[in-house]
């Protein structure tokens, strides 16, 4: 009988784990807290009513919104990626602030369609958090919300920000569990929203990064590639600086909302014309430092592992991202997962 595996969390590093896992021969098991695959590869959907009373839908990439490649191996997959149709490049104007990490990589039509992708055919269960591991006779148990989701279970994956995977860890490993809850993560303020268009184009064209202000990134969703346009429209993602972000953290939407609006009008010089806007606080955005040490965590006699882009990897190149180093994570714990499990079930 193949063994039994669940992967908790559905972004790339989730996704990849279980993908190589199922190839392996594994019966899969995914589990996310969210609607759907793709973690802070996100695409959010914006329902909003036009001036003349017609309800729209538009999607806006306010996550990890484009990603670089360093490594080989990484370049190999996304190509494969490509050629699947769940990304695409992307080449910024050269007066982007990025334009020294071009080219740049996108999905398809949305940031999560290379974790769908990935996923397809795979047995995943949306909305439904993990709050609880257990383990006895019978292998690996998981619960949410007090009721048993999976059972019999050989290994167990979590592919979660450290601070959400720390409290499932410490029954099992608390040095993980510690370790994971000790990784400074900054937060992300983001606004997505849809304005009448500029009189003026924006500086840099679909991406800007403003070098004073509480603005990190500027991003004209509808200039890039394979996102809808509408002529008279413009379509936004405003990502707030780290430090800004922190500083206010607590403060409700409704307080952050007008005040990235704000930002933006002062740096364009120009009023903006709101049609509908929101905001969305990443609580856990991108690591604060570089990670050091294991590019994953594995024990062997529980079948319990960790990855994501919290953990480091000495063999990958000086400044990967953290969306590579997510993949290159979940690769070397697939890896280790199947050689320890196979020779224990053999």
């Amino acid at each position: 009988m193949n063994p039994r595996a669940a992967v908790v969390g559905a972004g790339l590093a989730g996704a990849s784990c279980a993908r190589w896992l199922a190839d392996a021969g594994w019966q899969v098991q995914v589990f996310d807290k969210a609607r759907g695959p793709g973690g802070r590869l996100a695409t959010r959907r914006m329902v909003w009513t036009t001036p003349d009373g017609q309800e729209r839908v538009t999607w806006l990439d306010h996550g990890a919104a484009d990603f670089g490649a360093r490594g080989p191996a990484f370049q190999r997959a996304l190509l494969r990626a490509q050629a699947e149709g769940w990304c695409r490049r992307w080449q910024p104007r050269p007066s982007s602030p990025l334009a020294e990490l071009t080219p740049r990589w996108l999905g398809q039509a949305g940031m999560p369609d290379w974790c769908r992708g990935l996923l397809d055919g795979l047995n995943a269960r949306w909305s439904c958090p993990v709050d609880t591991l257990g383990r006895g006779l019978h292998g690996w148990w998981l619960e949410s919300g007090g009721q048993r989701v999976a059972e019999g279970l050989d290994a167990v994956v979590l592919a979660l920000p450290p601070a959400q995977a720390a409290p499932l860890l410490a029954p099992w490993r608390p040095d993980w569990a510690g370790a994971a809850a000790a990784v400074p993560m900054l937060p992300c303020w983001t606004v997505m929203g849809v304005s009448s268009e500029l009189a003026a184009e924006v500086p840099g064209g679909a991406l800007a990064c403003p070098p004073t202000g509480p603005l990190a990134r500027v991003l004209r969703q509808d200039a890039r590639p394979g996102r809808e346009q509408r002529v008279g429209e413009a379509h936004w993602v405003l990502q707030a600086t780290p430090t800004w972000s922190q500083l206010h953290l607590e403060e409700p939407p409704e307080v952050v909302l007008p005040a990235l609006q704000a930002a933006l009008a002062e740096w364009l010089g120009e009023p903006v014309l709101w049609r509908s806007a929101v905001a969305h606080r990443w609580r856990y955005a991108v690591p604060a430092l570089p990670p050091a040490g294991a590019s994953h965590w594995w024990d062997g006699e529980l079948a319990l592992g960790v990855c994501g882009d919290f953990l480091g990897g000495a063999q990958l190149p000086a400044g990967v991202e953290p969306v590579e180093r997510a993949w290159s994570s979940a690769r070397d714990l697939a890896g280790a997962l199947q050689t320890s499990v196979v020779e224990v079930l053999a």
